[in-house]
């Protein structure tokens, strides 16, 4: 064994001991700390062919990283534009994303392919956001934009997830039939830029595309459109259009019987057999400011608003201006009145008073019980609006929760009003073109009618009770 070997073995055993002895007695095995975390998206070395070559012919491009990379949802990230009638499927090698293009490519077109978030690094995920490859089969690069926004027409919200559509095809039915020449993706703050495109006439929707066909397809889809074809021919202002839905999504709904005397409905759970009416009251409790209603699970076929009556007190004092309408549907009752505050009141609901649609009954008189609030429960409201434009008919809405509480058509700038449910509010604005107090969406086919707008103020109000409370607003 020569010199060098044996001081090598030599330093090998001494590393062994000083590990064994050192410490608590065990061996420790520490393994190297490393520096931070990596906390960078891959970086492109080298594109094949170069990234905004002209006169493309190939059938592929290699995008080439300076570390392994990965794809995650390609179809749902990456866009093409134009669009393609096969969506490419890229794959990975290492540290290379290859693009395969299975469609032949147009001649003098401007093709351009945004990843969106779909290529990361491999070891730690780190998104390379928005990375685009673009290139030309012509000699020269098409460089006009088109920007703009999309707002929900009924709230003055955004949703982010419709996509925004150029068409060539002049005609209505193109929305419905015809795949769109262009895409865009909405942002954050539902805002499209469509970039590369040609000097041409193009017509411009946007979609809730739940189908995937990138087509409207039925009158629960968000839609928009613009009031005049886009004449591309230089830089043009950025363009709002507002989404509307004309009819609402309905939950499907079954009952079915078992033969006796029990019902059984979705999921094959058992109901009985007689009327469950469903109040308005809650903890014993009813609002001063609004109906009671007592709900049904199916529509009634008969009804005797005569065996219903409202009594007050424990003396039973019958309230004969009290009366129960049915609603259009024929599963609610509206008992309409002037409610007294911190008064006791009692239903009394005869056996057979009403009869729903499958014959079932009451099974025997029942007494619902209540008292009304108190004023001191309710907060006093004063608004005052400045910059409001009374000549746009505008509609002011209270919005908690999601839901429009109340409306009131406005005709001055202030609203006021003793007694009002306290809580926290958003407030929008219906500019009521109609003037039917209520909001109604667009009509595109035959008409091309723009939906109402409404508008959300930016300030919300906290109504405290007992309480009158005081806002000046600037709109």
């Amino acid at each position: 064994m020569n010199s060098k070997s044996l001081i090598s073995a030599a330093a090998f055993i001494v590393l062994i001991a000083i590990s064994i002895f050192s410490g608590s007695g065990c061996a420790n095995i520490i393994p190297p700390q490393g520096g931070p975390r990596d906390s960078l998206p891959p970086i492109l070395i080298k594109a094949t062919p170069l990234d905004s070559t002209r006169g493309f012919k190939e059938k592929r491009f290699v995008l080439t990283f300076n570390e392994f990379v990965d794809i995650q949802n390609a179809r749902e990230n990456l866009l093409i534009s134009p669009l393609p009638v096969n969506t490419p499927e890229p794959y990975v090698r290492l540290n290379q994303i290859i693009v395969p293009l299975k469609d032949s490519l147009e001649a003098n077109t401007t093709y351009t392919i945004n990843f969106g978030n779909a290529i990361k690094d491999y070891n730690e995920g780190n998104v390379l956001k928005n990375f685009t490859y673009t290139f030309t089969t012509g000699n020269y690069f098409d460089s006009l934009e088109l920007r703009g926004s999309v707002i929900l027409a009924e709230t003055g919200k955004i949703d982010t997830t419709l996509i925004v559509m150029l068409h060539t095809n002049p005609n209505d039915s193109a929305v419905m039939k015809d795949r769109p020449r262009y895409l865009a993706k909405l942002d954050n703050k539902g805002n499209f830029h469509f970039k590369n495109l040609p000097p041409k006439t193009f017509y411009l929707y946007a979609l809730k595309d739940e189908s995937g066909l990138l087509r409207y397809s039925k009158d629960e889809d968000l839609f928009a459109f613009s009031d005049k074809p886009i004449v591309l021919s230089g830089n043009r202002d950025s363009i709002i259009l507002y989404a509307y839905a004309t009819a609402k999504p309905v939950a499907a709904t079954t009952t079915t019987t078992d033969g006796g005397g029990r019902r059984t409905g979705p999921g094959g759970i058992a109901i009985e057999r007689r009327l469950r009416p469903q109040s308005t009251v809650v903890n014993g409790l009813h609002d001063l400011l609004t109906p009671l209603q007592l709900s049904f699970s199916l529509p009634l076929r008969k009804f005797d608003s005569s065996k219903i009556r409202l009594y007050t007190d424990s003396t039973f004092i019958p309230d004969t201006s009290a009366k129960f309408t049915q609603d259009s549907t024929g599963k609610k009752l509206l008992l309409t009145n002037t409610w007294i505050p911190a008064t006791q009141y009692h239903i009394i609901i005869d056996k057979d008073f009403a009869e729903d649609t499958t014959g079932q009954k009451l099974l025997k008189t029942d007494t619902l019980s209540f008292i009304t609030k108190k004023t001191g429960d309710y907060g006093g409201l004063k608004l005052r609006f400045r910059n409001l434009d009374i000549s746009k008919n505008p509609v002011l809405l209270f919005v908690s929760a999601g839901q429009i509480i109340k409306s009131v058509p406005m005709t001055s700038p202030e609203f006021s009003q003793t007694l009002f449910i306290p809580g926290e509010y958003e407030l929008r604005f219906l500019y009521d073109e109609n003037k039917n107090g209520i909001w109604d969406p667009g009509q595109f086919f035959g008409k091309r009618k723009q939906p109402e707008l409404v508008k959300p103020v930016e300030r919300k109000i906290i109504i405290k009770p007992n309480w009158v409370n005081e806002f000046e607003i600037a709109l």
